[in-house]
C-alpha cells in the first residue's frame, strides 16, 4: 500500500474551502524544476509504514522550495496585512451577526491572487509575479491579522459589555487581544512537528488552502473561474450591504438610497405589536445575502435543525408561554401579590422577547454537547501530549528548518508575564489565577490543535465554558475573571489551531516553516491594531450591540451570570428547560458517536441548539441557503460543488466588510456632529 504524505486522507471541509475539481495537484513540487515543467510521476511515494526520519527526507528533498523561490517578503506581509485587517472587520461583523466564525485563508489567497496580477498587469507587468510560497506567508498574516487575533472580542469581551453596561478600556483590550493571540502562536511551537510531520493530521482545510494555491498557479481556467466568481460575489455582497444601511444615521446615505432603492432591515411575519396582542421578536424575514450565504455553506443538516427548532419555539412554545404569563399574572393579580414572568416584555409591553427566555435551553443544549464530544475525544486529548516525547540527537536537514524551541522560550515568557500583567491590572485577577489562565491556555490550545487537525472543527467554545467552570470555582462570583480568563484561553486556542492549519499548507507545499511562523507572528500585531478601534467604532455602546441581538454574545453571557450569580436568577420554566436541553445535548451527542452511521437521521445538535439562542429570522435565511445549495445540487451537483464554496464565501466576506465598514462610519459621523 502507499501512502501520500502531502495530501489529507479525509476531504477537506465543504465549508471552509474551494475545491478544485479537475486540476492536478502536484504543482509545485519536487527539486530541480518549477512550477510549470513539474511532472508529478517523478516524485517516488513513500512505503506504507515509512518512519518520520524517512518522511522528513522525502519532504525535504522532493516538496521543499524555501531555498528556491521567495517567501517571506515584504510585499507578502503588506497584502496580508492589508487583506487581514480588512476581513478582520468583517469576522467581528460576522461573529456579532449569526456567532459563526469562517476562515479566511482560502479567501485571501484568491484576492490576493487576483488582485497583485490586475497590479501587474496596471504596471505593464514591471511588477514581478508574487511566489506561491509568498502567498502562502501572506494567507498566514492575513489569517492571524483578520481572523483568529481577537477572535473572543466578539464573545467573552461582548459579554461583558452586555452584563456591565460598559466598555472594557482600550488600553486593557490593546494588552489583552495582542498577548492572548501571540500566547497560542508560541503554544504551536512544540506542537508542528509531531502533529503535521509525525501524525501526519489532516487538517483539511489547511490542505485546501494549498490545493487551491497549486491550482492558481498552474493557471488552471476552472480555478481562475471560481477565483473571478469568488470576487464578483464579494461585489455583489457590498452591494447588499450598501443598500441595507440603517435609515436615519447620515443624512447623504439616506438621501441616496431613499431615491434608489433600500433594502428593509426585516420584513415581520406579525402585526405591530399591542399590549393585548405582543409580537415575538424575531418572527421575521431578514434579506440579507450573508445569513443566506452563511445556510449555503453549514449544509442541509445543520441549517434544517435550525429551523425546526425555531418553529418548535415560535410556533409551539412560546404561545405557551404567552398564555402562562397570562394566566399567573391574573391569578397573582386576584390575589394581590406580584409575579415575576418567565418571559420579557419590552416596547411598552408590546414585544415578546422570546430568545430571551429559550437562550438559557439552547446554551446547555450546546454547552453539554461541546462537553460530551470532549470527553468522548479523551484519545484525542490524551494523543495531543505526544508532544513532549523525545527525539534522537542530531537534527536531519528537515528538522534544521523547524522553529526551534528555543524560540518558544525566548517568546513565552515576555508574553506568559505580560499576559499575567494584563489580567492583574486590567481586570484584577490576581497574579496566582493568571499564572493558571496562562497554563490552561497551553492545555487548550493542545486540544484545540489536534481537535481542527483531526476533525477541521476548533472547539474554542467548547474550551471556553471549561475555563469558565474553573474559574467559577478558583473565583466565584466575579463575572469579570470568569470571562476575560475564558477570553484569553480559548483566543490562545484558536491562534495555535490556526497557525497550525497555516503550517499544513506550506508542508504541502514546501515551505520553509520559520518563516511561516514569523509571517504568522507579524500578522498578530495587524490584527491587534485593526481589532482594537474597529470594535469600539462598530460597537460604540451596549445598545448598539444589542442591536445585532449576539448569539454567541449572548451564550457566553448566559453562562458567565449561571456561574456566578446561581440559576435562582433564572425563571422557573427556563430551569427546566437548562435540564431538558443538557439531557439532549448529551443524549443527540452519545448516539452519533455510538451509532455513526445513524448521523445523518438525526438532526444537527449544534443547530438545535443555535435554533434557541438565534432569532427566527437567521435560522429560516439559514434554512433558504441551504435549501439552494441542494436544489442546485440536484440540477447541477458538479457546478454546485464547484461554485457553492466561492459564491458563499465572497457573499459573506463582502456584505459583512461593507456592513461593518457602514456601521465604523455612522458612528465617525455622529461623533462629529456632538
Amino acid at each position: 500500500m502507499n501512502v501520500d504524505p502531502y495530501s489529507s486522507s479525509n476531504p477537506p471541509s465543504p465549508a471552509n474551502r474551494i475545491e478544485m475539481e479537475g486540476e492536478t495537484g502536484a504543482a509545485g513540487l519536487g527539486r530541480p524544476g518549477s512550477v510549470d515543467d513539474f511532472d508529478p510521476s517523478q516524485i517516488p511515494v513513500l512505503p506504507d509504514g515509512a518512519t518520520p526520519e524517512e518522511r522528513d527526507e522525502h519532504w525535504y528533498r522532493y516538496v521543499y522550495q524555501g531555498d528556491r523561490m521567495p517567501q517571506l517578503t515584504v510585499r507578502a506581509v503588506a497584502m496580508g496585512a492589508f487583506l487581514g485587517m480588512g476581513m478582520s472587520i468583517a469576522h467581528i461583523y460576522t461573529a456579532l451577526k449569526i456567532g459563526w466564525g469562517f476562515g479566511i485563508a482560502i479567501t485571501a489567497c484568491v484576492l490576493s491572487y487576483v488582485i497583485w496580477n490586475g497590479l501587474r498587469a496596471l504596471s505593464g507587468k514591471r511588477l514581478g509575479q508574487m511566489s506561491m510560497l509568498e502567498n502562502a506567508c501572506m494567507a498566514s498574516t492575513a489569517s492571524a491579522a483578520g481572523y483568529s487575533t481577537g477572535s473572543t472580542v466578539a464573545t467573552a469581551v461582548g459579554a461583558h459589555l452586555l452584563i456591565t453596561g460598559e466598555h472594557l478600556p482600550w488600553q486593557s483590550l490593546t494588552g489583552f487581544v495582542f498577548f492572548a493571540a501571540a500566547l497560542g502562536v508560541f503554544w504551536a511551537i512544540p506542537m508542528k512537528r509531531q502533529m503535521i510531520n509525525v501524525e501526519q493530521l489532516a487538517f483539511p482545510s489547511g490542505v485546501a488552502a494549498a490545493e487551491t494555491l497549486k491550482s492558481l498557479y498552474t493557471h488552471g481556467a476552472a480555478a481562475m473561474r471560481k477565483a473571478y466568481a469568488l470576487v464578483a460575489m464579494l461585489g455583489v455582497g457590498a452591494f447588499i450591504g450598501i443598500l441595507r444601511a440603517p435609515e436615519n444615521a447620515m443624512s447623504w446615505l439616506d438621501r441616496i438610497l431613499n431615491s434608489t432603492l433600500r433594502l428593509p432591515d426585516k420584513l415581520w411575519f406579525q402585526p405591530a405589536g399591542t399590549p393585548a396582542n405582543p409580537r415575538y421578536n424575531g418572527l421575521s424575514f431578514e434579506p440579507s445575502g450573508l445569513l443566506i450565504a452563511a445556510g449555503m455553506l453549514v449544509g442541509p443538516r445543520v441549517a434544517y435543525s435550525l429551523l425546526a427548532g425555531s418553529c418548535f419555539l415560535y410556533f409551539f412554545m412560546a404561545p405557551w408561554l404567552e398564555n402562562l404569563d397570562a394566566r399567573e399574572a391574573a391569578a397573582a393579580a386576584a390575589a394581590g401579590t406580584t409575579y415575576v414572568r418567565q418571559v420579557e416584555l419590552t416596547a411598552g409591553g408590546t414585544m415578546f422577547q422570546v430568545v430571551r427566555w429559550s437562550l438559557w435551553g439552547g446554551t446547555a443544549t450546546m454547552v453539554m454537547a461541546s462537553l460530551t464530544s470532549l470527553a468522548l475525544s479523551w484519545k484525542t486529548i490524551a494523543r495531543s501530549f505526544n508532544v513532549f516525547k523525545g527525539r534522537k540527537a542530531g537534527l536531519s536537514a528537515a528538522e534544521s528548518l523547524e522553529v526551534p524551541a528555543t524560540w518558544l522560550i525566548i517568546g513565552l515568557i515576555p508574553i506568559g508575564i505580560g499576559m499575567v500583567l494584563v489580567q492583574y491590572f486590567a481586570f484584577q485577577i490576581e497574579i496566582w489565577l493568571g499564572i493558571i489562565a496562562v497554563a490552561l491556555s497551553f492545555v487548550i490550545s493542545l486540544v484545540c490543535s489536534r481537535a481542527t487537525g483531526e476533525t477541521d472543527t476548533t472547539p474554542t467554545g467548547a474550551m471556553g465554558k471549561v475555563t469558565q467552570a474553573v474559574f467559577a470555582v478558583l473565583s466565584p462570583g466575579n463575572i469579570t475573571h470568569n470571562l476575560m480568563s475564558a477570553g484569553a484561553t480559548s483566543s490562545s486556542g484558536l491562534a495555535a489551531a490556526d497557525l497550525l492549519t497555516d503550517l499544513k499548507t506550506g508542508y504541502v507545499i514546501g515551505a520553509n516553516p520559520r518563516k511561516q511562523f514569523w509571517a504568522q507572528f507579524i500578522g498578530v500585531f495587524f490584527g491587534t491594531i485593526i481589532t482594537i478601534p474597529g470594535w469600539y467604532l462598530l460597537v460604540p455602546d451596549k445598545a448598539a450591540l444589542e442591536k445585532f441581538d449576539p448569539p454567541a454574545t449572548k451564550i457566553w453571557a448566559a453562562v458567565a451570570e449561571a456561574l456566578t450569580k446561581g440559576l435562582s436568577s433564572i425563571p422557573s420554566t427556563a430551569q427546566a428547560a437548562i435540564v431538558i436541553g443538557a439531557i439532549l445535548g448529551v443524549s443527540l451527542t452519545l448516539i452519533e458517536k455510538l451509532f455513526p452511521k445513524a448521523k445523518k437521521y438525526l438532526p444537527s445538535v449544534t443547530g438545535l441548539g443555535f435554533s434557541w439562542v438565534m432569532n427566527f429570522y437567521n435560522c429560516f435565511a439559514f434554512a433558504i441557503g441551504a435549501t439552494i445549495t441542494l436544489v442546485w445540487g440536484m440540477l447541477d451537483k458538479r457546478s454546485r460543488d464547484g461554485y457553492n464554496v466561492p459564491i458563499a464565501s465572497g457573499l459573506i466576506a463582502g456584505e459583512s466588510l461593507m456592513a461593518a465598514l457602514i456601521a465604523i462610519l455612522i458612528t465617525i459621523y455622529q461623533m462629529a456632529q456632538r
